[in-house]
């Protein structure tokens, strides 16, 4: 993960509606709410159900009240996104204090992971624009603070946060991708679904795929939430044995 730009104090909205005079028009909502929805609109439908047009009906006013708050749909985006990682951070915030900083980084971890795994449109914009993101880049900084009570260089720490964060939000968008549509609308279970799958790898020739039929049994009867605790473990092992045990 690339290091993220310093984060300046939030800046307010670039444009603001108004009138042909010149003169401001009030807005009929407020940014909780603006975000609130738009936020309901990703979690229902994802990015391409939110559209100012959408946004502005479910708010029961105009479109242009919603320029009043934000200047584009990508701001809206990088603020919604904010404004989740908001009870993120608030749930991290209680795991920084733990006796062991690796106990600390997988409470974190965990806690970013199903943000992310919930709203799969959430790994998309996590610390893409830090000045409109503070939750975010707040969230890499308590991570990163746990690393600072081993015994790291400065470089072995950065890439230490920029693993455990690229692991954590690629899975989770990864996994919280909307099942295959026969799993869907329930014409098979996942537990089906994997078998077909599996009953292909076994048909591979062995000789040219013997990876795939060793492990095939594993993946026909995996767990997402067990597959990522236990990349996320050979991380943290790796981290700790760095840092000297």
């Amino acid at each position: 993960m690339a290091p993220p730009p310093a984060a300046p104090a939030s800046r307010p909205s670039r444009r603001s509606a108004s009138r042909p005079d010149g003169t401001r028009r009030r807005a009929s909502h407020s940014m909780e709410a603006v975000l609130t929805e738009a936020v309901a609109l990703l979690d229902e439908a994802g990015e391409g159900a939110l559209t100012f047009r959408a946004l502005a009906a479910r708010l029961g006013g105009g479109v242009a009240s919603i320029y009043w708050y934000v200047a584009s749909k990508e701001e809206l985006l990088d603020r919604a996104a904010n404004h989740v990682l908001a009870d993120v951070l608030a749930d991290a915030e209680l795991q920084v204090e733990r006796e062991d900083p690796i106990d600390g980084m997988r409470a974190i971890a965990v806690t970013l992971f199903d943000a992310v795994a919930d709203r799969p449109w959430l790994g998309a914009y996590f610390m893409r624009d830090t000045e409109l993101q503070p939750h975010g880049l707040q969230l890499y900084e308590r991570l990163g603070q746990q690393t600072l009570r081993l015994d790291l260089t400065p470089r072995q720490r950065f890439h230490a946060v920029s693993a455990v964060i690229g692991f954590v939000v690629g899975t989770a968008a990864d996994m919280g991708q909307e099942p295959p549509r026969e799993v869907l609308e329930g014409e098979i279970t996942r537990e089906e679904y994997l078998a077909r799958w599996a009953e292909e790898w076994r048909s591979l020739d062995a000789d040219s795929y013997p990876y795939v039929h060793h492990i095939v049994d594993e993946f026909a009867t995996h767990d997402d939430a067990e597959q990522f605790r236990a990349g996320l473990e050979l991380i943290l092992a790796g981290l700790r044995l760095q840092a000297g045990g």
